[in-house]
């Protein structure tokens, strides 16, 4: 295995777990948000797992489209091309 497909590797791997941490971060961060309310100012609020999923898929579909579009937009065209419109 060469080194650019090691770091290539390396590089995607480290993406996913980026963006995993990032997405339970959020997850963490709303939910203590939806605690910290009720006690400080008395509002009652309802946490929904279905909620939850559904903001998880939505975020990795987004994420999954906006990053294969592009790069499948770019792999369609020359090199040469590509470069010569920058």
């Amino acid at each position: 295995m060469s080194t650019f497909c090691k770091r290539s590797v390396r590089a995607q791997f480290l993406m996913v777990v980026l963006s995993l941490t990032g997405g339970l971060i959020g997850i963490l961060f709303g939910l203590g948000v939806s605690f910290l309310i009720p006690s400080l100012l008395g509002w009652p609020t309802l946490v929904s797992m279905a909620a939850v999923i559904g903001s998880v898929i939505f975020s990795a579909a987004v994420g999954i489209f906006f990053g294969y579009y592009p790069a499948r937009k770019a792999a369609a065209l020359d090199p040469i091309d590509a470069l010569r419109y920058e």
